[in-house]
């Protein structure tokens, strides 16, 4: 192909396109199979049918400049898919796994498409080509707004996937609700819980406990109350005590004051 011929180079471009979303469209068939968040799945299954109807734009795209559409050996697209293939036989990833490995994998493809569209549009551009321009910016269009999904419910769709992980492997925090409507956590790995019984928590339990130590009533059986009462009991000791203690220290003072014994020779 003559470098100068710019025709030419705009054939190579669209049959490199052309063969790419064949290849896409299969892998698409793939990724139905593989996630599993509804979001994402129904708009992988919707770009299934807009991939579709970007590859007849595509040969309409050939008709446009005069060209029989022919397909054009696309290693871009080719590697994409080996990458993921390869990931997914020589790490034996988890479902969860796959399906995180499959964000960035779907990004890359439809970065590459958009690439592919971009350039093909400069050339036809070049070249006068309207109604090819006009195509291909439509599929452009569609390849855009699917990456940008993507990039916008990436996060959201990996954290999702990360307690799910976490969650498999024991390591995360479960909230469990109980009669008295109270919640507790437990970890599902076993390491931590934290229960509640007939809805009371263990952190009254810790209460009573204190309120025992200190003295106090905990109006929790009569063993409590029991102790209560002796409380009682030795406060009236002690004040009984205390009086005798009073009287004792008073009769003192008046019998030793200098009016007392003036009093007493009279």
């Amino acid at each position: 192909m003559p470098s100068s011929d710019r025709k030419e180079l705009l054939k190579h471009e669209l049959g490199d396109l052309l063969y790419a979303e064949k290849l896409i469209l299969k892998m698409l068939g793939t990724l139905t199979r593989e996630v599993h968040n509804p979001e994402m799945l129904a708009r992988v299954q919707e770009h299934v049918g807009e991939t579709e109807e970007q590859i007849e734009r595509l040969k309409r795209a050939f008709e446009s400049i005069g060209e029989k559409a022919k397909a054009e050996k696309c290693d871009a697209a080719i590697g994409l898919k080996e990458e993921h293939d390869s990931f997914k036989k020589e790490e034996k990833p988890s479902r969860a796994m796959l399906e995180a490995f499959d964000l960035g994998s779907s990004l890359r493809v439809e970065h590459y498409e958009i690439a592919g569209y971009r350039s093909a549009i400069a050339v036809a551009t070049a070249l006068g080509e309207r109604e090819c321009v006009a195509l291909l910016s439509e599929s452009l269009r569609e390849e855009e707004a699917m990456a940008t999904f993507i990039e916008r419910s990436s996060v959201k769709a990996l954290k999702g996937l990360a307690a799910g992980m976490d969650l498999a492997n024991g390591n995360a925090e479960v909230v469990l609700t109980t009669n008295g409507g109270r919640s507790s956590s437990s970890r599902s790995g076993g390491s931590k819980s934290a229960s509640s019984s007939n809805g009371t928590s263990s952190g009254s339990k810790a209460s009573s406990t204190s309120a025992r130590r200190s003295g106090g009533t905990t109006g929790e059986g009569r063993s409590s109350s029991g102790k209560s009462g002796g409380g009682k009991a030795s406060s009236a000791k002690s004040g009984a005590s205390s009086s005798k203690s009073g009287g004792t220290k008073s009769g003192s003072k008046s019998a030793s004051s200098p009016r007392s014994r003036s009093a007493a020779r009279t």
